[in-house]
């Protein structure tokens, strides 16, 4: 079977999942600026992890050592290398450098998020405490700590075609353009202080467009070669990560209902 027939047959393995996952019930239920808010409080523990995974894949397929020497795939490096520009140093609406997850931490805040949990999460991982740890001493959704847990044993087990699978089938593509739609609709009620989400989200579609698609499927065509049980685990593990995924949003979906006390 060629390469190209595999990632087909991936692509038909996890289309059952990843149709579930476009036709959740929560992008129907966020409806007020008070939804998005809790939206956000979860969601942004994604955003973070998902620059783990990011770092990751650059750590391993691009030379981040001195002496340096060229590793892997030139394009695969460029993808990478591109990527990390566009989450990690892009420009926000003044053209300041900054962060994906410091341009969504400014949204948050801007319409009033509270972010009290993701801040307490983020000091006691930069002072030293294991993720796993610090997602003990914070009060978010089991749904959002097991999100983060799955990637970060994904991110550590050091087996590249897994993190690049995750990365490539399990973060979703179409949702910003469904956010896009809710913000645009939380305008019409009169919401002015929208400005910044609905940029990041923008730069979410600008950055994933039709260049970046099909250079992460050949990233992961080099990473499986012709290894049959290579391509079994990326199949299983972008299974687990849209199920992980879709377990957040019933998580958040929950809290519309029940809201959680933090």
């Amino acid at each position: 079977m060629s390469k190209h027939a595999r990632i087909q047959q991936l692509e038909q393995e996890i289309a059952p999942l990843k149709a579930q996952l476009l036709a959740h019930p929560l992008y129907k239920t966020v409806r007020s600026i008070s939804d998005f808010r809790c939206f956000m409080e979860q969601h942004v523990f994604a955003v973070w992890d998902f620059m783990c995974l990011l770092k990751s894949l650059q750590r391993e397929l691009t030379c981040i050592d001195v002496p340096w020497k060229p590793v892997g795939n030139a394009s695969t490096r460029r993808f990478i290398n591109e990527i990390v520009l566009g989450e990690e140093s892009d420009i926000d609406e003044q053209g300041k450098v900054i962060s994906h997850y410091e341009l969504y931490l400014t949204a948050m805040r801007e319409i009033g998020t509270n972010t009290d949990q993701i801040d307490k999460f983020y000091n006691l991982v930069c002072s030293g405490v294991s993720v796993k740890t610090a997602l003990k001493q914070v009060n978010i959704n089991k749904e959002t700590t097991d999100f983060v847990i799955f990637t970060m044993d994904i991110v550590g087990s050091g087996e590249t075609h897994k993190i690049a699978s995750v990365f490539t089938f399990g973060r979703e593509d179409l949702i910003p353009e469904m956010f896009i739609e809710m913000v645009r609709e939380l305008r019409t009620q009169g919401h002015s202080n929208l400005t910044t989400l609905e940029y990041y989200l923008q730069r979410h579609i600008d950055i994933d467009g039709d260049e970046h698609g099909p250079i992460s499927l050949r990233m992961v065509e080099e990473l499986c070669g012709d290894d049959e049980v290579k391509w079994q685990e990326a199949i299983l593990v972008a299974k687990m990560a849209l199920q992980n995924r879709i377990k957040l949003w019933n998580g958040v979906l929950l809290n519309l209902v029940q809201p959680l006390s933090i």
